[in-house]
């Protein structure tokens, strides 16, 4: 007789082999890179921005699953909303009727950025980013994509083209005609511009990889160049958009600046049910979608569904009832200069930068010689291996969840869930005090662990 599944069952049964079946069914260097620098934990359950062990030790959660977690894990008007289509049980997918949940949503998202008009639901940031590629090529009639030096817009085909960091790329061309460009440098994109083929820029207001602003004045003046030469420009806030910066968007730092596409996901889905949106002009839409011949030349089999469009709604409600982000730009504010008055004090600690709760924190070479040694010892294995030294003391000895910017970066980037409060902050940066303090005092633990991330960049070269 066979038996009714049973999740809860099924979790405590075979849940404590979690680390072995990724080793054997997934992807293999997971649990291996996890176990290599001690992350290898098991947590059991997690509420806002908080996670707890089987012992009940509470961690800090400075990452936001990749700033998917913008309010956080469960939030309950997100959980009931969701409890709430599925009790409806309505009529979802399809494909020939008009279901009322997307155009809500949409109707609510444009509102945030007035000069938009319409919405295309994708699963993901980049099937956000793909949308906007394939929009743009088409209703500009050309072919080739600008982005900027050190940019990450996703992983498949047509976002991978505009990655910046070569590491993704290799061993998976031929991509789709582009070139990149420097961040901030209006003459390069200039340039490229005059050669008449370019169908848009595509640029993060803030930089993933290593937390980097554009320069004040780049957007405003980098659309007038754009649209001058009949090219767009597409804003790519898939993780600084619903209120990461302390603005709904990102390039709302900047004053007159109206991107022809936007992208967003991660946080609109409210940690549940994977979304991505991409917002444009009518125009463009109009174009690509010229006929009813063409009604289906992009779509998604999952976009639009009703579980994500609820997940959606719940999320900008809650972010308005909350103030949402007001908090990310209070807090972030307290957080960025608490942390920056400790650039004079610890040597080994460069800068701090960002906005809202989008922050990095940059290590660099001390002037003492016994901590330039050691500095010198771990760049020359692999760079990046410092800012991991920070990384794990922060886990294992204060239970606080960080990650390292991108490869090869001596940056940490904070990327908490919005709704952290004062004291998250505060614990924060009294824990990332004591390892600085740590590390400059020579704290034996943290100097050996780094012998062993040595050794193991050593021995994977």
């Amino acid at each position: 007789m066979t038996k009714e599944f049973d999740l809860a069952a099924l979790l405590a049964e075979r849940g404590a082999e979690r680390y072995e079946l990724h080793a054997k069914y997934l992807n293999h260097q997971q649990p291996r890179m996890l176990r290599t620098i001690g992350f290898d934990k098991v947590y059991e359950r997690a509420e806002g921005a908080h996670f707890w062990d089987a012992d009940g030790n509470d961690y800090l959660d400075m990452l936001a699953g990749f700033a998917v977690m913008g309010l956080g894990r469960h939030h309950p008007v997100v959980r009931k909303a969701l409890h709430d289509v599925l009790d409806a049980s309505l009529a979802d997918l399809t494909r020939f009727d008009c279901p009322p949940l997307p155009g809500l949503l949409a109707e609510k998202l444009l509102s945030y950025s007035p000069h938009l008009d319409r919405v295309f639901f994708g699963n993901s940031g980049t099937e956000a980013v793909e949308t906007a590629l394939k929009f743009a090529r088409y209703a500009t009639g050309r072919q080739r994509i600008l982005y900027c030096s050190h940019a990450f817009h996703g992983l498949t085909a047509g976002s991978l083209s505009v990655n910046g960091e070569d590491s993704f790329r290799k061993g998976f061309a031929p991509l789709l005609p582009d070139t990149a460009v420097p961040l901030g440098d209006l003459d390069a994109l200039a340039r490229e511009l005059k050669k008449g083929d370019v169908a848009a820029l595509i640029v993060e207001p803030v930089q993933g990889k290593g937390v980097h602003e554009v320069p004040p004045g780049y957007l405003l003046a980098a659309q007038e160049l754009l649209h001058r030469h009949k090219a767009l420009l597409i804003a790519d806030e898939v993780q600084t958009g619903l209120g990461r910066t302390g603005k709904f968007y990102a390039y709302q730092h900047s004053d007159g600046v109206e991107p022809d596409l936007v992208c967003v996901a991660k946080a609109l889905s409210g940690g549940y049910v994977p979304v991505g949106a991409t917002l444009g002009r009518d125009w463009i839409f109009q174009k690509v979608y010229s006929s009813m011949d063409r009604v289906q030349v992009h779509s998604a089999s999952f976009g639009s569904n009703a579980q994500a469009m609820a997940a959606g709604l719940a999320v900008l409600s809650v972010m308005e009832n909350e103030q949402i982000v007001a908090n990310a730009a209070a807090v972030g504010e307290r957080l960025k200069s608490r942390l920056a008055e400790l650039v004079g004090r610890y040597e080994l600690l460069a800068d701090v930068r960002g906005r809202g709760l989008m922050i990095g924190i940059e290590f660099g070479r001390p002037q003492s010689l016994k901590l330039r040694s050691r500095w010198t010892m771990l760049q020359a294995a692999r760079k990046g291996l410092f800012a991991q030294m920070v990384v794990v003391p922060l886990l294992q000895r204060h239970r606080i969840l960080t990650q390292v910017s991108g490869d090869h970066l001596e940056v940490i980037k904070l990327i908490p869930p919005l709704i952290i409060d004062t004291a998250d902050a505060d614990r924060f940066v009294d824990a990332f005090t004591e390892v600085m303090e740590d590390a400059h005092n020579g704290g034996g633990l943290m100097w050996d662990f780094g012998k062993t991330l040595v050794k193991q960049a050593v021995a994977n070269r």
